[in-house]
This record gives structure tokens, C-alpha cells and sequence, in this order.
């Protein structure tokens, strides 16, 4: 049973010391689809899940706590999200305390009841939404799941009309890639979202690390850096000068052999459907989990969070290559992701090292075939980067 706490049920800066300021909570792991490049879903009738997801009455605790410790930001998310029975009475919870709430969602479940709380309730964010291509055998050939793309589209139709605002998420896949122009132009042109769907195609193995059968699946869909960065550059039309933006916004310095350089743990956390804590939604290594069953999240921030973020690698390859590497910035290699793909928080990624290699030689950092840890001159090339983008 969770420790009750007292509690106000009011999300407010007054007299809060801010400890918390957002909040992800995985309501479930189960989905209506079945997506070839998932890194976490389980079948939506996966009745073991089911069965140990947190109840209604133990999320509210948690939503309650984070109240407490100044968090205004809670993000839902799964799995599919809707398919909690509970979901409107958690969001409607949550929003009578507040709180600011993101969704993350495949909108097949969406109907004008949902709609009317959101357009009551205002979310204050706008609903984030996957889509997976614009034709039937497209879309579906990646969710698996028949009658998937009528009822995403449905889902879509009910958000314009009702003027609730949204976010288009896509993949890149071998099954959808000759969509992306259509789903540009499609996106586009509906006025309550943004200018340019996102796109994901350097996909996560499974996060739980429990299927070598779907592991293998992800990495056949998984595209070439190369490819990778044309698409990206190509559709959004804005990455690779966004790219050039940030870089040259960032201080670029050799993190060493701590492994966490990321914001990961510092006034946020995840919470899976089971009522694990983590310092982030990929990082599921059992040994970092935080059982909010016999704690809180206070002490979750305070002492396990910190705790994890002293960690320092030992593995030798990453001590000789990403403990000396000056484009770990452009680098999504961490912890979380090593886990996923070694099973070990501190083993290099060699697909994620090529793409961040990739994208240091498109910006001129790097000469073709350099290797990143093995460049002395590196914060002269960086000086030489930053002032030609003054």
C-alpha cells in the first residue's frame, strides 16, 4: 500500500521550495496497436499488466505529492493512455489541481466525450499525437493493428472541429517513407497543429530489454545515419540549420567519466505503470528503479536521484573513447540508451556514435573518417565553427 500523505490540492508556487517541476507518469504499457518500432508496448489486453498497473487512487497520491513539491507540468503517457478506464478521472483530477497536461497518444481512441473534457479542461498543452502514414496499408503495416487508420483519422477530425490543439509525431520506416511528402503537406494545412510533423527514425531497442524477436525487428527498420540526416534535412527543412543553431549556442567540453551530463533527474522523473521511479522514461536498468511503494518522491529527488547522477563509467572502451569525445553534445548516446542496446549503462552505441560523427562532419567539426576522441585541436575547431555562424 502507498504512504498517505498530507497534502494540499492545489498546484502553486506559494510557499513551495520548487524541487519538482515535471512529471512523467506511464499509465500503461498496453496499447490497441502494435507498432514494429515500439519500445515498450504489450498487447492491450495483456492481462498481467493489467493487473499491476497502479490504481486510480494510488496515481492521484503521486499527482497529490508532486502538488507539494511545485511540479505544474504532468505528462501522460503509455503505451496508449486512453486505454486506462480511469483516464477521465485522473485528467480531470489532475486539472482541478492545475496542473499543466501533455498527452502522448495514437488519437484511435479519441471521441467527442474526451473531446468535451478537453475543451472544458483545457489540457494547456497541445495533445501529442503519433500518425504513421497517410495511406491505409501504410499506416497499418506499421501499427498492425486493422482499422488502426480510419480510427486515428476519426480521432484527428474530432480534435479540429472541437479547435484542440495538437502535435503530429511520426517514424520513418521502410513501410511509410514514401508518405512523408503527403504527410508534410497534410500537416501543414491543419490549422491547430504545427507548421511540420517530428520524426523519429533512430529508434530505441526495447527499453525493459524483454525481447530479443522485437529487438531485432527495430534494428531491421532502423535506417542508415546517412539517410537518416537527408530525410531529416529534407522534410523538416529546418533540422540541419536548427542543428547549426543549437551548436552553436552550446558549450561543447569533455564530459569525462561521468555519465550523466544530461538534465535527466534534476526536478524530474518517470514513473512507470507499475510505480517504478526513474531518472528518465528509457533508462529502466532494475538496479536504478526507485520503489515509491516504501518511499516518496521527495526522497526520490533528493537521495536516489542525486545518487545515480555521481555514477562514473568503468567500462574501458567508453573511458577511451566518450570520456574524451568533444561532440558528446550532438551525441544521443546515454546511459538509458547503452542499457536498452548492452544491457550496461557504459558501453558505447556504435549506430549512435556514427550518427553523431555524421552530423559533426556535416557541420565541419570533423574530416571524413576522424574520429572524435582522437582530435587534439578540438576547441580551436570549435572557435573556427562558432565564429563562421556569427
Amino acid at each position: 500500500m502507498f504512504i498517505k500523505k498530507e497534502i494540499s490540492n492545489v498546484f502553486s508556487r506559494k510557499n513551495i521550495k520548487w524541487k519538482l517541476t515535471r512529471l512523467v507518469i506511464e499509465l500503461t504499457q498496453r496499447c490497441n496497436n502494435n507498432c514494429i518500432h515500439c519500445l515498450i508496448n504489450l498487447p492491450a489486453d495483456d492481462f498481467t499488466s493489467k493487473q499491476n498497473e497502479l490504481r486510480t487512487e494510488e496515481i492521484k497520491e503521486i499527482i497529490q505529492e508532486a502538488a507539494s513539491l511545485g511540479c505544474i507540468s504532468i505528462r501522460f503517457t503509455g503505451g496508449e493512455p486512453l486505454l486506462r478506464d480511469d483516464f477521465k478521472n485522473i485528467y480531470l483530477f489532475t486539472k482541478k489541481l492545475g496542473a499543466r497536461v501533455s498527452i502522448f497518444t495514437n488519437a484511435t481512441l479519441i471521441n467527442e466525450s474526451m473531446c468535451n473534457l478537453w475543451r472544458r479542461f483545457s489540457p494547456l498543452a497541445p495533445i501529442e499525437v503519433s500518425i504513421y502514414g497517410m495511406k491505409r496499408h501504410s499506416y497499418e503495416s506499421v501499427t498492425r493493428n486493422p482499422g488502426s487508420f480510419y480510427a486515428a483519422q476519426n480521432g484527428i477530425k474530432l480534435l479540429v472541429e472541437n479547435k484542440i490543439p495538437f502535435l503530429i509525431k511520426s517514424a520513418v520506416l521502410p513501410q511509410n517513407k514514401s508518405d512523408l511528402k503527403d504527410l508534410n503537406t497534410w500537416v501543414s494545412s491543419i490549422p491547430a497543429t504545427s507548421k511540420y510533423p517530428s520524426y523519429a527514425m533512430f529508434f530505441d531497442l526495447r527499453c525493459r530489454r524483454d525481447s530479443l524477436e522485437k529487438n531485432i525487428l527495430i534494428k531491421k527498420n532502423r535506417i542508415s545515419p546517412k539517410e537518416g540526416l537527408k530525410i531529416l534535412d529534407g522534410n523538416t527543412m529546418s533540422y540541419t540549420r536548427g542543428l547549426r543553431t543549437s551548436c552553436q549556442k552550446k558549450k561543447f567540453y569533455i564530459h569525462g567519466s561521468k555519465l550523466f551530463s544530461c538534465n535527466a533527474g534534476l526536478k524530474g522523473g518517470f514513473i512507470d505503470a507499475y510505480g517504478k521511479m526513474y531518472i528518465c522514461a528509457l533508462l529502466r536498468d532494475p538496479s536504478t528503479a526507485y520503489c515509491l511503494n516504501s518511499g516518496s518522491l521527495d526522497d526520490a529527488l533528493r537521495n536516489h536521484f542525486f545518487q545515480i547522477r555521481q555514477f562514473q563509467a568503468k567500462n574501458e572502451k567508453y573511458l577511451s573513447r566518450c570520456a574524451n569525445c568533444f561532440i558528446k553534445i550532438i551525441c544521443t548516446q546515454c546511459p538509458g540508451k547503452s542499457w536498452a542496446e548492452t544491457g550496461v549503462l557504459d558501453e558505447p552505441v556504435e549506430y549512435l556514435c556514427k550518427i553523431a560523427h555524421l552530423k559533426a562532419t556535416y557541420l565541419g567539426l570533423l574530416k571524413n573518417k576522424e574520429k572524435s576522441w582522437q582530435i587534439n585541436d578540438w576547441e580551436k575547431r570549435v572557435a573556427i565553427f562558432k565564429e563562421s555562424q556569427q
